[in-house]
């Protein structure tokens, strides 16, 4: 093989690498404006009437993710099932996105953290019915099993959610939902002991749970302002009414 027939050889392949990366980017700009439309439907949250219209807008966050089911699906056959980490940083952040927005429903829904294994069902599972009814699944947990969800990614995700938790926290007072605040205290410590349990090494995780701390302590300071101006007695009350 001559000079020139080698380099042509070598700009076939560069050519048919720039096409999958490109068929990537196509897929992965739909998957970040579903992302950008659950973020702004659950942002509703935040405002005074949203404290109300909680389950309806999990509801139809839950039914956006059905678009995110099927951007995934086409996502997957993007690229080579082997080949999952070369091309996995087109897609980690919106990925990342999708963990904080799936978590952050789950929390608003039950008050507890989503598993990375649940996560995997909510971007990932979709069922089939044709002869019989079959569950096919997206992304999985395992990383042995093709297109997965990465630890790293999931925590990143959890990070986001936390951040999101303490700005809920403020304006959850400024709504006149004084108990909320506390439960949220009280979940953002039992995150932030769990994170402690790990040795980071990835530096990019490593900063973001820094950041930790922050969102720890500012929703500490809307604790303690609960409790001195004594409304944190009045949530307690009103908690052991609902009760």
């Amino acid at each position: 093989m001559s000079v020139s027939e080698m380099f042509i050889t070598l700009q076939g392949v560069l050519t048919a690498d720039q096409d999958i990366r490109e068929e990537i980017r196509k897929v992965v700009q739909t998957l970040e404006q579903t992302a950008r439309e659950i973020l702004t439907l659950l942002q509703g949250v935040h405002q005074g009437a949203g404290f109300q219209d909680i389950p309806k807008k999990c509801q139809k966050a839950r039914e956006h993710f059905g678009t995110v089911r099927t951007q995934l699906a086409s996502l997957k056959t993007k690229f080579p099932a082997d080949q999952y980490y070369r091309f996995h940083e087109h897609w980690r952040f919106v990925l990342q996105r999708l963990v904080f927005l799936a978590a952050f429903v789950v929390y608003l829904e039950t008050e507890t953290l989503v598993t990375r294994e649940a996560v995997t069902e909510i971007l990932g599972s979709m069922i089939l019915i044709h002869i019989a009814t079959l569950v096919f699944t997206l992304v999985e947990a395992d990383r042995e099993r093709g297109f997965h969800l990465d630890i790293e990614d999931y925590l990143s995700g959890i990070l986001t959610l936390a951040s999101e938790l303490s700005r809920l926290a403020v304006n959850s007072v400024t709504a006149g939902d004084y108990s909320r605040p506390l439960r949220i205290s009280t979940f953002i410590n039992e995150l932030d002991s769990g994170f402690r349990l790990l040795n980071l090494k990835n530096d990019s995780l490593r900063k973001r749970y820094d950041g930790l701390k922050y969102d720890v302590k500012k929703i500490e300071e809307v604790v303690y302002d609960l409790s001195i101006r004594g409304l944190n007695k009045e949530a307690a009350s009103d908690a052991g009414g609902e009760k």
